[in-house]
């Protein structure tokens, strides 16, 4: 399960908050009671949720959302006469009282949404630098010489070699050029 800030004024209601989810399952990482609490929170973490009010002493919920990445998503708890003037887009909201079954969906689907994004982030190839690609470039240069591979052969074996390894392609082609140089 992935990051999850509770951000509540009063630390009694992000409190019970964190107990419902940490009941049910979830890891609640930090309780904080300001706005600027969450942002120094935010710092070590990749992703995740923020299940916040509306309102706090330093800011109201929509100048959080606004300082926070992108990486992370806002679950925001507000009286249904706040949330039916709110036209935020972006932010999911549930209503006070605030029934179980409903937040606890909503923690999921937000979850689930941050591991679809994670995995389709995984999937974006990395752009190389201009120093990455001579690297590349210098491997596949001694695998032509040395073993004499066509340059598309050389660039398979490094492409290979680096998925076998579970290493980038500069970092297996920087291995090979050492390996090949002791030689």
């Amino acid at each position: 399960m992935g990051n999850i800030i509770v951000a509540f004024p009063r630390q009694e209601d992000a409190k019970s908050i964190k107990n419902l989810l940490v009941r049910h399952g979830f890891s609640v990482n930090y309780i904080c009671t300001s706005g600027s609490q969450v942002l120094e929170c935010l710092d070590g973490m990749n992703d995740g949720i923020v299940i916040s009010g509306y309102k706090f002493p330093d800011m109201v919920y929509h100048h959080l959302r606004a300082e926070m990445p992108r990486e992370f998503e806002m679950l925001l708890v507000a009286s249904p006469k706040f949330l039916s003037g709110r036209e935020e887009n972006g932010v999911l909201a549930v209503s006070m009282p605030l029934k179980v079954q409903e937040l606890l969906r909503s923690v999921s689907f937000i979850e689930e949404k941050l591991a679809r994004s994670k995995r389709k982030r995984r999937q974006i190839p990395r752009k190389r630098d201009q120093e990455g690609k001579e690297w590349i470039e210098k491997a596949k240069q001694i695998l032509m010489e040395t073993n004499h591979m066509t340059e598309e052969e050389a660039h398979r074996y490094v492409q290979k070699s680096s998925m076998d390894s579970g290493n980038s392609m500069v970092e297996t082609a920087q291995m090979l050029i050492r390996i090949m140089q002791e030689s």
